[in-house]
């Protein structure tokens, strides 16, 4: 029977098997975590050792626990929309096969990377007990799922509906002005002049940047009494999706503005706020993160920059690398190590280093400061560079809240936020990618019909839809806590994790609708797959972001 003709009479069994299969995988979390606990265990107690040994179990872990949260909040939103009236035909397609899909990856294995995946038994799981817990909800979606009638369906009204958000993301009405608004910035200013900027390796012009500021991007959370707009962390969600989805050069201007404005709100004195927020907020003041070392990557405790004082300023020395857009800054939230003796994070600070603006001729225009260009393969717009520090001052004056040995302390507190805020990224360059294999699937005509038409085209339209709506479920759930106030680094580390692997296959399987266009360099899917690939690795790399969670799991159940 086609779908809808079910509809009226199965959104209410949709929503009870949507929530029963979160039930049943957080039983099998559960289990999990227990039999991995014990593989990890020593003297009472997690090994570090043995955690890192283990890490196809920890690491896979993760990924189920991530899976768990993915149903949990499809459930969630499944329920939300029905109880509105807005569970549209296309948005319990997509629940139908996310749920689907998802259930039997659980089981058959879920792909941690292109070549690794984690099955029940890696986690030392019974593969038939797993199977059997999940076996009701995958038995009522198994003619109602992810089967090939409801991906062409959705394929098909997907194509009818012309719009980069396929289905209804469940906003409140405030926030889908915001997305409107943002949207059309994004296809009248960005979207004519990406690809071009990607192709020559230039900036995004000030002129743009200064329509991002005017928009409000810069001060969107900061709060109103510090001129800006005091919207909370969704709306942040929704900005840098769409901005995103433009280019994910543009959608990342306002991530160095977020990380600095949290570190100041979070952490700063009075006065350092009073003087930073509202030039942050207004786009007067460009900031950029200096926390990476070339030798020291996620590791952020042998971190060597050093910060000696001397009267009113310190002077530091030492290497940086991974630094963008640090050219057209104005001000430098620095990562440095004040007290040599402490070890490891004790010794950290954080420096407000103000810097004056570069150009491509002279980047660096500031005493004992210089810097090289790290070229990359996307990602452009705001440039990389690897930076030397020798003997460059900074102001006293301009310690982060005033107290050495806080630095690490202080940097954690931003993790949530930007975590999230990668994952919107995440969620808008995959957009990007499904607009871009619609748009050819639709125009190419191969033995006499358009491509669209062929199921192993449509399938992978639907599924990116759905994966889409999946990550963008947890990463709207993490910053509905994060606003409430509530820890959600967990929550945030998944959505990094998830919307990162959705934005590369997305992006991979744009360039294969587009065969070999896809390859050549004038077309966006290229330029895509090149922008999708950075986002497993920066904020945390996919392996760090597993061990992160898979320990905080641990942590959490003890």
């Amino acid at each position: 029977m086609a779908i809808a003709a079910l509809r009226a009479e199965t959104v209410p069994d949709l929503v009870s098997v949507a929530h029963e299969a979160a039930g049943a995988l957080d039983a099998i979390l559960a289990d999990a975590i227990n039999k991995v606990r014990a593989r990890v265990s020593a003297e009472g107690g997690i090994a570090a050792r043995l955690f890192d040994r283990e890490q196809r179990a920890t690491h896979g872990l993760a990924w189920l626990a991530t899976y768990a949260e993915a149903v949990r909040q499809l459930a969630a939103y499944a329920g939300r929309m029905s109880e509105a009236g807005r569970l549209g035909q296309i948005e319990e397609l997509v629940v139908r096969i996310g749920l689907g899909e998802y259930l039997a990856q659980v089981v058959g294995g879920i792909p941690m990377s292109q070549g690794e995946f984690v099955r029940p038994a890696d986690l030392g799981l019974d593969t038939l007990e797993v199977a059997t817990r999940l076996a009701p909800a995958i038995a009522a979606l198994a003619d109602s799922g992810n089967t090939p009638a409801n991906r062409a369906r959705l394929a098909e009204l997907i194509s009818a509906h012309h719009t980069a958000t396929p289905g209804d993301c469940g906003l409140d009405e405030t926030l889908e002005q915001i997305r409107d608004e943002m949207r059309k910035f994004a296809d009248s200013e960005v979207i004519p002049q990406a690809h071009g900027w990607h192709l020559t390796n230039s900036y995004i012009p000030l002129e743009t940047i200064k329509h991002v500021a005017e928009l409000g991007v810069f001060g969107l959370t900061i709060p109103e009494e510090y001129g800006g707009m005091g919207l909370g962390k969704e709306s942040m969600c929704v900005v840098s999706e769409e901005l995103s989805r433009g280019y994910i050069g543009v959608g990342s201007l306002g991530t160095r503005s977020e990380i600095a404005a949290e570190l100041i709100l979070s952490s700063g004195t009075e006065e350092q706020k009073n003087k930073w927020l509202p030039l942050i907020a207004t786009g007067e003041v460009l900031p950029t993160a200096v926390f990476t070392e070339p030798n020291t990557g996620s590791d952020l405790a042998s971190l060597k920059t050093r910060a000696v004082r001397e009267g009113d300023v310190y002077k530091v020395y030492g290497n940086k690398t991974w630094i963008t857009h640090p050219v057209r800054a104005d001000l430098m939230t620095l990562l440095v190590r004040t007290n040599p003796k402490d070890p490891g994070y004790q010794g950290l600070s954080m420096l407000l280093a103000e810097k004056p603006r570069g150009t491509d001729e002279n980047p660096f225009p500031a005493p004992g400061m210089s810097g090289t260009e790290i070229e990359v393969l996307g990602y452009r717009g705001m440039k990389e560079y690897e930076i030397a520090f020798d003997g460059f001052e900074v102001k006293a004056e301009n310690l982060l809240g005033g107290v050495e040995g806080q630095g690490f302390k202080q940097l954690m507190q931003t993790f949530e936020a930007a975590r999230i805020q990668t994952a919107a990224r995440a969620i808008g360059v995959a957009e990007a990618a499904m607009e871009e294999g619609l748009r050819y699937a639709e125009t190419r005509i191969q033995f006499g019909q358009p491509i669209l038409g062929f199921p192993r085209v449509s399938d992978k339209i639907a599924i990116m839809a759905s994966e889409i709506m999946i990550s963008r479920q947890i990463a709207y759930h993490a910053a509905r806590q994060k606003d409430e106030g509530k820890r959600c680094d967990l929550e945030a580390g998944m959505a990094k994790l998830l919307a990162a692997r959705v934005a590369w296959a997305a992006a991979d399987n744009t360039v294969q609708i587009h065969g070999g266009n896809g390859f050549a360099l004038e077309y966006r899917a290229s330029r895509l797959l090149c922008d999708a690939r950075i986002l497993s690795i920066f904020e945390g790399a996919a392996e760090i972001q597993a061990q992160v969670i898979a320990r905080r799991l641990m942590d959490r159940r003890n």
